[in-house]
């Protein structure tokens, strides 16, 4: 095989030392494949990193003792991004949340997406989750952690429901003294004037 560096003197029908010179040219395509349910941007605008957010989303008692935080991603371009959630034990390493350990269900509308997770976390234990956020931009994380707490919450004792009981007690015995004190000053309010006309009579 005989390389030729100038490849504009030669044709592949030209001999070279009564041998045949054969030009191999390469071309370079780039082939994209998208899944389905893959969405395209084409836009001349710039990429802006989205801002993190991480919140609690609802309080335990209302669901039924599972904690639920909210990732929320926005002013963001493109639109797409994909969350994904971290947890810290007190003291421990940064590690990632499993399937088992929470349900996540992402919300889109034009300018956001949220991320709510449903954790299903251990009796006594405390976590700190982190939020970060995979963008075009790079990928972004919250500014601050979240902590949840699974620690049982304290039983108030016999003690503290009497006094609660007392308290309560004399709060409605003295609206009921105000609103009789104030009934009675209505009534002789009015049996004042009704008297002077009687005897102007």
């Amino acid at each position: 095989m005989i390389l030729v560096n100038n490849l504009d003197l030669f044709t592949s029908a030209d001999t070279f030392n009564s041998r045949q010179v054969f030009v191999s040219v390469w071309f370079t395509v780039d082939v994209w494949i998208f899944g389905s349910g893959t969405k395209l941007y084409v836009t001349d605008e710039q990429v802006v990193k989205p801002v993190v957010s991480v919140y609690p989303a609802a309080s335990r008692a209302h669901l039924e003792g599972k904690s639920s935080l909210l990732c929320l991603a926005s002013a963001m371009s493109p639109p797409l991004v994909q969350f994904s959630w971290k947890r810290q034990k007190e003291n421990g390493p940064l590690e990632e949340l499993l399937p088992a350990e929470g349900e996540q269900l992402e919300l889109r509308e034009p300018g956001r997406t949220a991320s709510i997770l449903l954790l299903h976390q251990q009796e006594n234990s405390t976590y700190k989750y982190r939020c970060s956020v995979k963008h075009e931009g790079g990928t972004v994380e919250a500014q601050r952690e979240q902590e949840v707490s699974s620690k049982p919450v304290p039983i108030p004792s016999q003690y503290q429901v009497l006094l609660l009981c007392l308290l309560y007690t004399v709060l409605i015995v003295k609206s009921l003294v105000y609103c009789c004190g104030l009934s009675l000053l209505r009534i002789l309010r009015n049996k004042g004037p009704s008297t002077n006309c009687t005897h102007a009579d």
